[in-house]
């Protein structure tokens, strides 16, 4: 479908793609891998023509659309959430618009053997084609579904695009995307700005995506349960491999074993022969073999070995001046932004030394808690304290957004080193692995993930004895994440955390702190115990709260059904749309039968479990059908309101 053919891309005198080749089918689902800076988004801009190669050709066929989400990108305003996601639409409304229009006019048209009347003939088969394509029966519905997906509320989807974060923002271009329904995905860290129920959603989404995806991901969960092939590239090269990323490491090992034991051999061979050569360079009754070693080596094919960056994030941060044994403390503590309550009544106490995590859904006040203990935001009652002598390093979530784009990268710190450290910059730098002619680099150039380790380095400036990082992983490669979190574990001072990755959090973290509903709630142990004891927690609370309603459901959907029936028995004549909406009606309300069905079925094995029974996944089954409920309840009160009006 999309051919890549010889392409090289330079910049100045650097190669940072090199007569590349390969080929993107029908359902590829490619994860491209390799680490920050070796030309992951630049391959992406490639494909849809918003960069042009130095060398070689993106055959990219005219009937292909192709949806694509950058990692940083400009975002609509002036429009709701639910408004700005139906522009996805815009095509099948045209198409639409237009068909309607041809078909007046051919009604009122009489030349029947003219070329006009022929040509709009045409023009109508090939708009009825092209909507039988993109045609949906109810855009409304599949883009609150999709929204609510992401992690939208219902009642949120009415609210400005503008009163919403940036990933809120990117989620709703993620949502256009997917709802345009593009033969082609091209995604580049969707998942940087998604809490991990919508990570889920989008997994699920993905898996049964019907077309090419090409995915740059730093989620090894992710890649692997989405992907079913994996593109590395490497010093300017790409190696192909049809597997999924963890099967990927594996071969990936194997062929560098083999490719080095293969250069160590001819390397040998190379010796002999030109040992041989010097041997008997004068003897004339050697000549003709001299000769043709000497060929021989000329046409030789060096095998090259692919030096794999084993270069690490050496990184070890100033051990932390000794604060007060409380380094921060919140009573009675409520927090919102004029009028909005983002949440209350919090209770939060972090010690010295402790590392502590900020986990839930996006929106429910992590990042303005960290506003809170750096002063940038007062709260609206309570108090908030920081303790004594602590020093705050903090890491904001757009803090390699915020960097100096036209300065460089050694002038970044150079810019704000003070005293003996400022000898120590290069070697700083190289922790972070910037190296060689990279330290001279342009922060502009820069890929997410240089950036998100630039910005880090700066916090290695100054010994703070209490680190407040809001999402310090995003944009970072596999390898650079790992190595932060051994330098993080080691760190001896006071750590805030703010992610969602669940794998760096593991064995990270001894608290959390977890924002839902407007309220925080402490959970001891690491992160693998709190997604265990929410999951249990929250399937008690669906308990709770579920069944009245369901009691009450019943009686709401009987009425409303007897009313709808009353309603056709005295209508003669039924529309077509009417007839639509009727047998939606009834094929919804079977599902919500078998849903309640199942979840009761869930519900009766939860409450009294068997020895094999893996209450993990059955409590995701549970809220999988709980949330699968809620979208069928949803459409099901909309039809019917439709039919009552």
């Amino acid at each position: 479908m999309i051919s890549i053919n010889s392409l090289t891309v330079a910049y100045g005198g650097f190669v940072l793609l090199n007569d590349i080749n390969f080929h993107i089918s029908e359902s590829d689902k490619i994860g491209l891998v390799g680490k920050n800076g070796a030309g992951k988004s630049t391959i992406l801009k490639l494909i849809c023509g918003l960069q042009s190669p130095t060398n070689g050709k993106v055959a990219v066929p005219n009937d292909v659309k192709i949806g694509y989400l950058p990692q940083i990108m400009e975002h609509h305003r002036g429009r709701s959430v639910i408004d700005e996601a139906m522009t996805a639409f815009a095509e099948m409304f045209d198409l639409e618009a237009e068909l309607e229009k041809i078909t007046v006019e051919l009604s009122e048209r009489e030349d029947y053997e003219s070329k006009e009347y022929q040509d709009l003939i045409v023009r109508m088969n090939e708009v009825n084609d092209r909507l039988a394509y993109t045609r949906s029966d109810n855009p409304q519905v599949m883009a609150e579904k999709t929204l609510i997906g992401l992690g939208f509320k219902y009642e949120e989807l009415s609210r400005p695009t503008e009163t919403f974060s940036q990933g809120w923002n990117m989620r709703i271009e993620l949502a256009k995307i997917l709802l345009s329904r593009p033969d082609v995905l091209l995604l580049d860290e969707p998942t940087n700005h998604l809490d991990i129920e919508s990570i889920e959603w989008l997994e699920g989404y993905l898996k049964d995506y019907k077309g090419s995806l090409v995915l740059i991901s730093h989620d090894r969960k992710f890649l692997d349960n989405v992907t079913n092939r994996t593109v590395e590239i490497m010093v300017g090269r790409i190696h192909d491999y049809k597997v999924p990323y963890s099967k990927y490491l594996e071969l990936r090992k194997e062929r560098l074993a083999q490719q080095q034991a293969a250069y160590e051999n001819q390397q040998r061979m190379i010796e002999k022969t030109e040992e041989f050569i010097e041997r008997f360079r004068y003897k004339p009754t050697k000549s003709n073999q001299v000769q043709s070693r000497v060929k021989q080596l000329e046409k030789l094919e060096r095998i090259e070995v692919d030096i794999e960056d084993r270069s690490t994030l050496a990184v070890k941060f100033p051990p932390a001046p000794r604060s007060g044994d409380i380094a921060y403390k919140a009573v009675d503590m409520r927090v919102g932004y004029g009028t909005k309550v983002v949440f209350d009544d919090a209770q939060i106490e972090v010690r010295r030394g402790e590392k502590v995590a900020l986990v839930g859904r996006n929106g429910e006040g992590k990042t303005t808690l960290m506003r809170v203990i750096m002063n940038e935001l007062d709260p609206m009652a309570g108090e908030s304290k920081v303790g004594h002598n602590v020093c705050i390093g903090y890491y904001a979530q757009n803090q390699e957004d915020i960097l100096d784009k036209e300065d460089t990268v050694f002038g970044t710190l150079d810019r704000v080193a003070v005293g003996d450290i400022r000898l120590k910059l290069r070697d700083i730098l190289g922790a972070f692995l910037f190296k060689g002619e990279d330290i001279d680099k342009k922060v502009a150039v820069l890929s997410g993930g240089e950036r998100a380790r630039l910005a880090m380095a700066k916090l290695i400036l100054k010994p703070y004895n209490l680190l407040a990082l809001d999402e310090p992983t995003n944009h970072m490669d596999i390898r650079s994440k790992d190595i932060l979190k051994q330098a993080l574990k080691a760190y001896d001072g006071t750590l805030i955390i703010v992610s969602h990755d669940r794998d760096f959090l593991d064995g990270l973290v001894d608290k959390l702190y977890e924002f839902r509903d407007g309220k925080v709630k402490e959970h001891l142990g690491g992160v693998q115990d709190f997604l265990e004891r929410r999951k249990l927690e929250n399937l008690s609370e669906l308990e709770r709260h579920y069944k009245p309603a369901a009691a009450e459901k019943p009686v709401e959907v009987v009425q409303k059904k007897e009313e709808a029936k009353q309603e056709y028995q005295a209508k003669k004549y039924v529309s077509k749309e009417e007839k639509k909406i009727k047998n939606r009606i009834s094929f919804l309300e079977k599902g919500i039968e078998q849903i309640e069905t199942k979840m009761a079925e869930i519900e009766a094995v939860l409450m009294n479990p068997g020895p094999d029974d893996d209450i993990m996944e059955l409590t995701r089954a549970y809220l999988e059908n709980k949330r699968e409920l809620d979208f069928k309840m949803q459409e099901w009160e909309k039809l019917n309101e439709q039919l009552e009006q």
